[in-house]
């Protein structure tokens, strides 16, 4: 989020820090620039033509610098930790169990200031569908149309999960969607293991409350996460498993292939449409 008020120096360090470690390295300007050939112009620049080269060749001493001001220390203003850590992923824990209900879970996910994701986004993606639902299903993180949207999955990957969903009689008004990290990783890149681990607790009370009877996760890492496991999605997909919830509730739980995979992959759709197949028999069995 670009601030609109001045910020004072220890506030721009703070920013300037945020970016370089968002991958930040270089600013955005209105004009293209060609970077290859200012490197090329620099280096086939004559000797004679540097500052301190120019000075000697005219017999006239260099210019003297003035000497550099002592840097004076600014104080630091108190305010909430802005990066990850353990302390951050410790309240989150705690600010978790305080909810009762879905609409106290958002609105203390859209106050929570303790992940940096939070500030490089630009809406918070919560859940879309019903909440009544039997039948729920977790994805990793939201992109670009996500973002604009404050949904999950409506891009090219919510498309081909909505065919998925029709495929065995479902859609939003009778499944409930969501995703472990309700904000936009910059430039989509993975979530890091510590910022995961923060929206760990909002993503399993978000479950708990909800309560399906079918769990559905999308791919490796919300199915890492879910399951407390370190094996890989394509020997986890197709097998029922257990999320078991902090209260002690079990929901049966099936990993499968996630929509973006499917879309680089097309030739793995019909793996995912057996697991949806068991899924389908599985409602059933449960409504009968």
């Amino acid at each position: 989020m670009i601030p609109t008020t001045p910020l004072d120096p220890a506030g721009l360090r703070e920013l300037l820090s945020f970016y370089a470690d968002a991958g930040v390295d270089e600013p955005l300007t209105e004009e293209p620039s060609n970077r290859f050939e200012e490197r090329s112009s620099r280096a086939a620049a004559p000797e004679a033509t540097r500052p301190a080269d120019l000075a000697a060749a005219g017999n006239a001493p260099a210019p003297a610098r003035a000497p550099a001001a002592p840097a004076q220390p600014v104080p630091r203003p108190a305010q909430p930790a802005a990066i990850p850590d353990e302390a951050q992923a410790a309240r989150a824990r705690e600010l978790a169990r305080q909810a009762r209900t879905l609409d106290e879970l958002k609105a203390i996910l859209a106050d929570f200031d303790g992940c940096n994701l939070r500030h490089t986004a630009k809406n918070l993606v919560f859940a879309d569908g019903n909440p009544e639902a039997d039948f729920m299903l977790v994805g990793e993180a939201p992109g670009r149309d996500e973002d604009l949207q404050g949904l999950p999955f409506v891009g090219r990957s919510g498309q081909l999960l909505d065919r998925m969903l029709a495929a065995i009689g479902r859609d939003r008004t009778s499944a409930y969607i969501s995703n472990v990290i309700p904000w936009r990783p910059p430039g989509n890149r993975d979530p890091s293991p510590l910022e995961t681990e923060i929206c760990r607790p909002f993503i399993e009370r978000h479950v708990e409350l909800v309560a399906p009877k079918v769990l559905v996760t999308l791919g490796n890492p919300s199915t890492k996460l879910l399951l407390g496991t370190q094996t890989g999605i394509m020997r986890m997909r197709g097998t029922w498993s257990v999320h078991r919830t902090q209260s002690g509730m079990e929901i049966a739980t099936m990993p499968t292939l996630h929509p973006a995979y499917l879309l680089r992959n097309p030739a793995h759709k019909k793996l995912t449409w057996r697991d949806f197949l068991a899924i389908k028999m599985r409602l059933r069995e449960l409504e009968g």
